[in-house]
């Protein structure tokens, strides 16, 4: 469980809908999205150049070189970013929650969660911001604490990354143990997105472990048969192939995995016989 909530990895960097700052280098160990450089407060309307003071507009641009650095990987160098855009205007509510993707990047997980916790605190109508804290507190094992974000984000009738949010709820979920809960709101999930290979993955996963064999392979399939398939997922879908006596389907993902991921930690294990232990 932990790989998949730390590394749900290629998937989300490949299939989220990533909100506001700056494209896939937002996503943070699965789940956490950028709540927008220029965004406003969400009961304030939006904002536009003449609402802008000359403070926040630098610390803006300061926040702007933030979310271009972090994308780029230069992860030290945004959060020195990030400290300017903050002592130039301390109520900038994006700032915080760019420092808390910033301290979880370097696994500072309690300085993550003073972050976040200060941008809800000024801004706690802001789904984006919800959803960041409840992936956090999820990291940190809070999971009662996760849900109850993730909730308050999925009660905003304007929030428009619902699915995003209940497939983060559904992992928070699998990793306490709740997996009737966590099959539902993947399924919900899956249901707004089903393009998303990371709820296809792990709804497939889900189901696997529970013994629904034929509904794992529905899922399974759907995703290898794509473009989004990795080794992990062609992995995961032999599994299922042999547990229901599929050996021809097997082979053929077998051919797929030598074929496509040859160097990969699934190869390595067929070909040491692994899979048949």
């Amino acid at each position: 469980m932990a790989r998949r909530l730390g590394q749900v990895g290629i998937y989300c960097r490949r299939a989220l809908v990533v909100l506001g700052l700056a494209g896939s280098g937002l996503i943070l160990q699965g789940c956490a999205t950028g709540a927008g450089v220029q965004a406003g407060n969400a009961d304030s309307g939006i904002v536009t150049p003449s609402d802008e003071t000359e403070v926040r507009r630098r610390a803006r641009i300061r926040l702007e070189l933030a979310a271009k650095y972090f994308e780029n990987g230069q992860t030290t160098v945004a959060l020195d970013e990030v400290k300017q855009s903050l002592a130039t205007d301390p109520t900038y509510v994006d700032a915080y929650n760019m420092r808390g993707l910033i301290y979880m990047r370097l696994n500072d997980l309690a300085q993550a969660e003073v972050s976040f916790r200060r941008a809800v605190s000024m801004r706690s109508g802001d789904a984006n911001l919800l959803h960041n804290y409840g992936w956090l507190l999820c990291q940190l094992k809070k999971y009662a604490e996760a849900e109850q974000q993730f909730d308050r984000a999925l009660a905003s009738p304007a929030y428009l990354a619902r699915s995003k949010t209940l497939m983060a709820r559904g992992l928070c979920q699998s990793a306490a143990g709740k997996y009737d809960e966590a099959e539902q709101s993947l399924l919900k999930s899956y249901q707004l997105d089903a393009g998303n290979p990371v709820v296809s993955y792990h709804l497939a996963s889900l189901l696997f472990r529970r013994n629904e064999l034929t509904r794992a392979q529905f899922y399974i399939r759907r995703l290898n048969n794509g473009a989004l398939a990795n080794s992990e997922s062609l992995w995961l879908g032999m599994k299922v192939e042999k547990a229901l006596g599929d050996n021809v389907a097997l082979l053929q993902l077998a051919d797929q995995l030598r074929k496509r991921f040859p160097d990969s930690a699934e190869m390595s294990a067929y070909q040491r016989g692994a899979f048949n232990e």
